[in-house]
């Protein structure tokens, strides 16, 4: 089979935190015939990923690590405190950086926030990943700054999240290797970017289908009918019957008197 013959399809990477659904429903009711197929990834596989063609695009977190891959940024996730429930900080509805100066905060070697040292003080040891972090947290170990996706992704019974001021927050956005930016991936652009099917960027309106009238104007298709069949508009309360006066139609105006001659 050759590469013109084989069946398109549409595979997309995404991290931990994002939630692709929306756009994945919305890609399945335009493009029915193109299977979308979702790659899950880590933060930090996702580039390589993209790079090495094992997804057409990815849901990321920035920043993106080269120029050979473009990138068009979504959104900035609220950045939250793990803490058990039985902890101080979950009697408040949320803290600052200067709060956590004596807490031990963890900081995972797949951390998605970017900067070299959380606030408080640094444990010993960086857990491998976010998940073993939180296990850590209920513990009773020490707390952990996560984005809030991340935080609800590893949802514990014992533990809770504040939201945390002054704290980087993440950049999610959605990014694909420059060189292969397909009619698929540009579709698929469009659907992120909320244009609607009828979008000159996007598949075509089928012209066999049927515009419904505005209200508007089915009254005007109303007012004509009843004109055919011999009855009479009724004036507009308050406006003059017949054509518009400014059209010079309808009521004449009163000649203008000109100036008197004076007699000799």
């Amino acid at each position: 089979m050759t590469g013109s013959d084989a069946t398109p399809s549409f595979r997309l990477a995404y991290v931990p935190g994002v939630t692709p659904t929306k756009w994945v429903r919305i890609w399945n009711e335009r493009l029915p015939d193109v299977p979308l197929t979702l790659v899950a990834v880590t933060a930090g596989e996702a580039f390589g990923l993209l790079r090495d063609g094992g997804a057409d695009a990815g849901f990321v977190r920035l920043p993106v690590d080269g120029a050979d891959l473009s990138a068009i940024p979504l959104y900035t996730e609220t950045t939250v405190v793990v803490v058990p429930k039985d902890h101080v900080v979950a009697a408040v509805d949320e803290v600052s950086v200067e709060d956590l100066a004596d807490e031990l905060v963890l900081h995972p070697l797949d951390d998605t926030l970017g900067w070299e040292r959380p606030p408080g003080q640094p444990a010993k040891e960086r857990p491998a990943t976010t998940g073993d972090a939180v296990e850590l947290v209920a513990a009773g170990i020490g707390v952990l700054v996560v984005p809030q996706s991340l935080a609800r992704l590893h949802h514990r019974k014992d533990l809770t999240y504040r939201p945390l001021t002054g704290a980087p927050g993440s950049r999610v956005a959605l990014a694909w290797p420059q060189e292969l930016t397909t009619d698929l991936v540009e579709h698929f652009i469009g659907i992120v970017r909320g244009r609607t099917v009828n979008s000159s960027r996007t598949t075509a309106p089928d012209p066999a289908a049927k515009v419904q009238p505005t209200a508007k104007a089915k009254a005007k298709a109303q007012a004509k009918r009843t004109d055919a069949g011999g009855t009479a508009r009724k004036p507009t309360a308050g406006k003059p019957g017949g054509r518009n006066p400014r059209s010079g139609a309808g009521t004449a105006k009163p000649a203008k008197r000109g100036k008197p001659r004076r007699r000799s």
